[in-house]
């Protein structure tokens, strides 16, 4: 229990968005009110285009995206907040499911402009399945968007949560005057600045203080009408609630110009939980029990071009993590240590001498981890709950220089290890398929399979409807599946059988005269219940 102080400082949440709804923005705006960095890096001048300090890949600076999770940690009030930005574009989303295992948290970013869109839901939808308590901020309101009330109105139908403001907008667009603090009875006045901080606010004592008109005149109507509509329709924000993931607070403001964001970190701070226990395959896991213990959510090969270093994320759920201390790899049932343990601020890494529950951390890997591997003092279990999809898309790979062979095949592992994509090959063949959630993974493979490894990679049509992993207890039951559909079984890369449908009917084929096979689309990183063997 010696560690109980430290737990209770620490905050871990995801930032996640719709593409294009201001993610990355507000994740450096996040850094900035916390002083972690003094000027905003979105900053444009004729000379040098700063580019968002979460987004490190070459591919993202040139792109405007975010294709690959970040890990920023730093400090604001006395609480030690660690922050995984997310890849919002569609594409990467199973990045972002993997992410959302690592944290008690989240922060959902909405566009005023655009209101609810298809990412959102579905981003909601993974926070659903674990009652993760989230708060939403509504972004933008300096460009001509939606009347607030019918944004919260389309908030609670399409994510199925209900709302409760704590702040709301005067005006919006050009219109845009700042917005009112319900629970403190403040005003912030909205300036435009990209890069630094101010602050504009002025105290009331409640809808009904005469100083509300003195300053906005007979707009004040309009303010304390929104306000009392408010406090009417909506029921008193309850922390409890919030928790359980039943109720989200609302914020307003513009993170492109570091409006609305002090008010939502510090209510972040205030309401957000703390390290939660976490499932494994023996219970329940607390973060106060004195035996370390953690989980691998993402691997990243090359996070540093210069020094080809690859990294495994860890976040630690129990106990105390020490630098040069002995830890057992429970999926290779061996003891490592690790003499160079890291922290992040984006790129920038810091050597850890000790980490506790809610950190995350980065270990140096030499092809030892894979997502979903589990670190403990000892003690044989795997955390559970990380998820592994059906692709949507599938292409075969095709080696354009067979000079470079060793070289894709290190880089489509070292790619596919760290869940860009899943890679499955034909045993007799040797045919390789990639399969990924959207087109632009294919885009971004080729990019790093030829920067970071030398090799040349075309990715040719394939029909396939999706892929599903056999579950089985005896080679008997699939024999049938070996002799007559072994053009399309193929292994992932922990050996598991795989059979990719061509369409809805071949797999429905497949499932009649196979009644012992289970046909998964769905299993988990650290599942070791499919059998193995081809």
């Amino acid at each position: 229990m010696s560690n109980i102080k430290e737990i209770e400082r620490r905050k871990t949440f995801a930032i996640i968005s719709h593409p294009d709804a201001g993610k990355t923005t507000l994740t450096e705006k996040l850094l900035l009110f916390s002083g972690a960095i003094q000027i905003a890096g979105a900053v444009k001048s004729n000379k040098i285009r700063k580019t968002a300090t979460s987004d490190f890949l070459e591919i993202e600076k040139q792109r405007g995206i975010s294709v690959a999770s970040s890990v920023l940690s730093f400090d604001y009030k006395g609480q030690k907040i660690n922050l995984l930005d997310t890849p919002g574009h569609k594409d990467f989303a199973e990045d972002t499911y993997r992410t959302l295992t690592a944290v008690d948290s989240v922060i959902l970013v909405i566009d005023c402009v655009k209101g609810v869109e298809e990412q959102t839901e579905k981003l909601m939808n993974v926070c659903r399945m674990r009652n993760t308590p989230v708060i939403i901020l509504i972004n933008k309101l300096d460009r001509e968007g939606r009347d607030p009330f019918e944004l919260l109105d389309e908030i609670e139908e399409k994510l199925s949560i209900k709302v409760r403001p704590l702040t709301f907008p005067f005006g919006i667009g050009v219109s845009f005057r700042g917005v009112y603090n319900l629970t403190e009875n403040t005003f912030s006045f909205y300036k435009a600045n990209k890069q630094f901080i101010e602050d504009d606010v002025k105290s009331f004592k409640g809808v009904d203080d005469p100083e509300l008109k003195t300053i906005f005149g007979t707009d004040a109507k309009k303010l304390k009408d929104d306000i009392e509509l408010i406090n009417g329709v909506y029921e008193p924000f309850n922390k409890k609630d919030y928790l359980s993931g039943e109720v989200a607070p609302v914020f307003f403001g513009s993170a492109l110009n570091n409006f609305g964001i002090r008010e939502l970190l510090d209510t972040f701070v205030e309401l957000a939980p703390r390290p939660i226990p976490r499932e494994t395959t023996k219970g329940f896991i607390d973060p106060t029990n004195d035996k370390f213990s953690g989980f691998v959510f993402k691997i990243h090969a090359n996070i540093d071009p210069k020094h080809r270093d690859r990294m495994a994320f860890v976040r630690i759920c129990s106990g105390k993590f020490e630098r040069n201390t002995y830890y057992h790899h429970v999926r290779l049932n061996r003891d490592m240590k690790f003499p160079n343990p890291a922290s992040f601020l984006a790129q920038s890494k810091s050597l850890v001498e000790t980490a506790y529950p809610g950190d995350v951390i980065g270990l140096y890997d030499s092809d030892t981890f894979k997502i979903g591997d589990t670190l403990t003092e000892g003690e044989s279990f795997m955390f559970k709950g990380i998820p592994r999809f059906s692709p949507e898309i599938f292409r075969v790979v095709m080696n354009k220089d067979p000079f470079k062979s060793k070289q894709l095949e290190k880089g489509l592992r070292q790619l596919t290890d760290e869940g860009l994509a899943q890679l499955f090959i034909q045993p007799d063949t040797n045919r390789k398929v990639i399969g990924v959630v959207g087109e632009l993974q294919f885009d971004v493979i080729k990019y790093r399979l030829l920067q970071e490894f030398g090799a040349t990679a075309d990715f040719t049509f394939m029909n396939a409807y999706k892929a599903f992993w056999l579950k089985y207890k005896s080679e008997d039951d699939v024999d049938e599946m070996k002799r007559l559909r072994s053009n399309s079984l193929y292994v992932d890369k922990t050996n598991e059988l795989v059979f990719i449908a061509e369409s809805s009917f071949a797999l429905s084929r497949a499932q009649e005269k196979n009644p012992k096979v289970e046909f998964l689309s769905q299993v988990e990183h650290n599942d070791q219940t499919v059998e193995q063997g081809y």
